[in-house]
């Protein structure tokens, strides 16, 4: 068996003209963040492998979840090929993951999340939102050969 959980980033800000990978979070999405972040901990299994994309926003919000979750920050692998926002390339990377590995937890950006989740998950979701998270078991032991699996836990800020 092997589970997945895909977190995307917290909410970003578009109001400097700075490079997409230098975004800052937003008041909002940090907040928005801390809420998923509390409501996912009995979901989270302290000895996951956890992966990010090397851009700001994403490894600003993964700070957020391991302070939450009193995880040690060294647990966190930057992965530069994670920003990316196409599915086939995310698959490529889940599909790379050691098979020693039965749960990873990714933080990364849409719509390689949301795409990801709608090809290998029993449900259909139209945009994991900012700060969303999804949970997904498959029923293999080799992540190589993972194919659709059922979505465990789906956890959404409050829009507010």
């Amino acid at each position: 068996m092997k589970n997945i959980i895909l977190i995307r980033h917290a909410k970003s800000s578009w109001e400097f003209p700075i490079p997409d990978k230098e975004r800052e979070l937003t008041n909002n999405g940090i907040k928005r963040a801390i809420e998923v972040a509390n409501n996912s901990i009995p979901y989270i299994v302290s000895s996951a492998t956890i992966w990010c994309s090397s851009a700001k926003r994403t490894l600003l919000t993964a700070n957020i979840f391991f302070k939450i979750w009193n995880f040690d920050t060294n647990k966190l692998n930057v992965k530069e090929d994670l920003y990316t926002f196409d599915c086939s390339e995310l698959e490529v990377i889940v599909k790379s993951c050691p098979n020693q590995c039965e749960f990873l937890i990714l933080f990364g950006h849409n719509g390689a999340i949301t795409d990801f989740v709608n090809k290998f998950g029993n449900k259909y979701i139209s945009n994991v939102p900012t700060s969303g998270m999804v949970s997904i078991n498959f029923d293999t032991s080799c992540w190589s050969e993972v194919t659709k699996g059922i979505i465990q836990t789906i956890i959404f800020p409050t829009k507010n």
